[in-house]
């Protein structure tokens, strides 16, 4: 199409993103009973937190982005993602994680309520014209 606009790359970041967690997680989970190293985890913790940081960032500099509908889908899908991180992390605390595996957990689980919900709320806003034109149907 001739007047598609150039986007950054958010779902593809994101989706990198949220491997890279989960990939942290399983590598914990399979090493839980046993005294697990943290030094692989929380190398991909940080990586996802880089990847989330430049999402965000590349994301805010679009220009004529359909933003009141960005933040109003983002604003209910973040409570929903909160709420779901927020059980996990309780499943968590009831089994007894020990301390260090829990907060890189609790950090990915940040990034996890973060993340889909911008990934959700780009993905309707990209298909949405700028705020005040009228919606594009592809």
């Amino acid at each position: 199409m001739a007047d598609e606009r150039k986007l950054p790359p958010v779902t593809a970041i994101g989706m990198l993103s949220l491997a890279l967690i989960v990939a942290g997680g399983i590598y914990l989970s399979s090493h839980i009973a046993t005294h697990v190293s943290l030094g692989p985890p929380v190398v991909l913790l940080i990586a996802s937190a880089a990847l989330l940081l430049g999402n965000m960032v590349a994301l805010s500099r679009v220009r004529d982005f359909a933003w009141p509908k960005f933040f109003y889908v983002f604003k209910w899908s973040l409570l929903a993602y909160t709420i779901t991180a927020g059980l996990i992390g309780y499943a968590f605390i009831v089994n007894h994680i020990p301390t260090g595996p829990l907060i890189v957990l609790f950090c990915s689980l940040v990034i996890y309520a973060l993340h889909v919900p911008i990934l959700v709320g780009f993905t309707v806003a990209r298909y949405d014209g700028p705020a005040g034109a009228p919606a594009r149907h592809t």
